[in-house]
């Protein structure tokens, strides 16, 4: 009887499974995992190694003199980088318009008028009287000095149609007001407002969203454009949808324009010639140019960002190998198309800008094994046998077919955080297998961008983790509209808060977006990396390049454990007539753990 324990290395945990094995069977004692130490495949593993064999040798009540062997998993090193390119800017020219968001503009409706500050109104007379007025109060009034002069020239009939304020007092001002009229307030740089020409103010009632200055028509009709110039309010009103409030000023000179920004060319070398495409084509044109190609390598343009990545993850990688960066290459790409707010330049508000930016993974590995030697030194610490049990696809193989309910010809996706890897095996054990760029750390890298959050872990937890809001002290309403009920009263803290349910408890996030806009982008962005990568892999493994090839697909892997990405790779590769579902390693692990249990297992499958 011996006691082995296989250890699967990966790019983010290490997984062991230690199992009894006899001349009647094997028999599983249980599984432990820690996160990985170090770049997988180096000496920096070792810490991570003891971490997770100690844990299960203590769980199951056994010291580490107890082990026979250690099988490790035959792997190069591999290291997954991310990035975001923004690809358009909203400029601002002569203080064309104000489309920021405040939180609480004051009244409600559409304003056009002539723009003059507000002590101002006292000096007008004859013909003036008849002008229609936009006011511009500055922070050196409060509100209640605004609110007693605007209704003090009301009364002399001045026909105030709205207003732009510095403070944030737009409700306090409209409160105290005898005739309601549209305001805008939180206006920063209102001193570069111009004087003296037609302006538009429009607020929406709360929960509904600007109309009419949102629209390039709608603004045509206040300011009586001809074709040629409503063709130039385009940007304008794009960058003032969604808005509860914005205003439009005309200028002579003013303009609101997206401007394309170079963010460098991709290089992507195949075996007989290198394609050129230019980030700012987008997504769809890289992964275009990429599925023609069998990649040998992916260079950057030097002094650009996207250059600089690719020369940064190599660096990395030579640094750990001790290989020449010439010998190091990039064999794989994901790019993503998605939104991430910008600061607009020239704006008066701090208006921000969901402009059209690309996501990039990237996959760099080696030749150069180095569990030979990782093995070595395992056994130098520990002073147990170490081997190198076999190809990681392989033993992922293994691993899934003891998921009860499966057999061969099989499929396997492995998602994890830098990667997806997918591998096959047909009924005569033929294998096939594929590494490829973009998973857990992508899909985090899409939500932190998209919702402009700053902390990576917040992101993370946005990822992994279902929404609710809080809608009073005694209840909760879910993502999926369900209600639930409690007999104590919740924390003040979360009242009237969006909350993540993680591990049971209520998490209050601060997030600038709606619970609904959240959840979209949160599924989107799992959908961008995870389904799409799925397709890639299957196809890449396939004989015919055809996902219909398979009949049976197993899903395994860390990201495999999210509450909602089974189910969104289950449903996208049932179009193709492909049973997918989540693994279930020796009946017991779920979607963990399978290639640490083929590796115990060897070549009795």
């Amino acid at each position: 009887m011996k006691i082995i324990a296989g250890i699967d290395i990966g790019n983010a945990t290490t997984e062991v499974a230690l199992a009894k094995i006899g001349n009647f069977g094997i028999e599983f004692l249980g599984s432990s995992l820690y996160k990985t130490t170090g770049l997988k495949g180096t000496e920096d593993n070792l810490e991570g190694v003891k971490k997770a064999i100690s844990s299960l040798l203590t769980k199951v009540q056994l010291k580490l003199e107890d082990l026979d062997l250690i099988r490790i998993n035959e792997a190069t090193p591999v290291i997954g980088d991310v990035s975001m390119e923004t690809i358009t800017e909203t400029i601002i020219t002569e203080s064309t318009m104000i489309g920021h968001n405040p939180d609480t503009p004051g009244g409600c409706g559409i304003g056009v008028g002539i723009t003059i500050e507000l002590d101002d109104l006292k000096n007008l007379s004859g013909d003036l009287l008849n002008e229609d007025y936009i006011v511009i109060a500055n922070e050196d009034k409060n509100f209640l000095e605004i609110a007693k002069i605007l209704n003090l020239e009301m009364e002399r009939n001045i026909r105030i149609k709205g207003a732009i304020l510095q403070r944030d007092d737009g409700v306090l001002v409209n409160n105290r007001l005898t005739i309601k009229i549209p305001i805008v307030d939180e206006v920063q740089l209102l001193e570069k407002i111009p004087k003296g020409v037609k302006c538009c103010v429009e607020v929406a009632l709360k929960g509904r969203v600007i109309e009419k200055i949102s629209n390039p028509y709608g603004i045509a009709t206040i300011f009586e454009l001809n074709p040629e110039e409503t063709k130039k309010v385009v940007p304008l009103s794009k960058a003032l949808i969604g808005n509860r409030s914005g205003v439009v000023i005309k200028t002579p000179q003013g303009d609101v324009k997206e401007k394309i920004i170079p963010a460098g060319n991709l290089y992507i070398k195949g075996n007989k010639s290198t394609e050129e495409v230019g980030i700012q084509e987008g997504a769809e044109k890289i992964m275009e140019k990429l599925s023609f190609l069998n990649v040998q390598d992916i260079f950057g343009e030097d002094g650009t960002n996207v250059g600089g990545m690719l020369k940064n993850v190599k660096n990395t990688m030579s640094t750990f190998t001790g290989e020449s960066i010439d010998d190091i290459k990039i064999k794989d790409l994901l790019a993503v198309d998605t939104f991430v707010p910008q600061k607009i330049k020239g704006g008066l508000a701090g208006e921000f800008m969901l402009e059209n930016a690309v996501g990039l993974a990237v996959m760099v590995g080696t030749e150069k094994n180095q569990m030979d030697h990782l093995a070595k030194v395992i056994k130098k610490d520990l002073g147990i046998d170490v081997e190198v049990g076999g190809v990681e696809a392989d033993m992922a193989i293994k691993g899934a077919l003891t998921t009860p309910g499966t057999g061969k010809p099989l499929a396997i996706i492995d998602i994890g955080a830098g990667s997806t890897d997918a591998c096959s095996i047909d009924k005569s054990g033929r294998k096939a297998h594929t590494h490829l760029a973009g998973a857990g750390n992508m899909v985090t890298l899409l939500i932190q961008k998209e919702l402009g959050i700053k902390d990576f872990n917040l992101a993370e937890d946005i990822k992994k983790y279902p929404l609710a809001k809080v809608e009073s002290f005694f209840h909760i309403r879910y993502e999926d509209g369900s209600v639930e009920f409690f007999n104590e009263p919740l924390s003040p803290n979360i009242y009237a808060k969006i909350v993540l349910i993680k591990n049971g408890e209520l998490i209050p996030i601060e997030v600038d977006a709606t619970l609904e806009k959240i959840r979209n982008i949160r599924r989107e962005s799992k959908r961008k990396v995870f389904v799409v990568n799925s397709k890639r892999a299957l196809k890449k493994i396939s004989l015919t390049k055809n996902i219909r090839d398979f009949e049976f697909v197993i899903i395994v892997g860390g990201s495999a454990l999210d509450f909602e990405v089974p189910e969104m790779i289950t449903e996208a590769l049932s179009k193709y007539g492909v049973v997918a579902g989540c693994g279930n390693i020796r009946g017991t692990e779920g979607p963990r753990n399978a290639v640490a249990t083929g590796l115990v297992l060897g070549d009795r499958v």
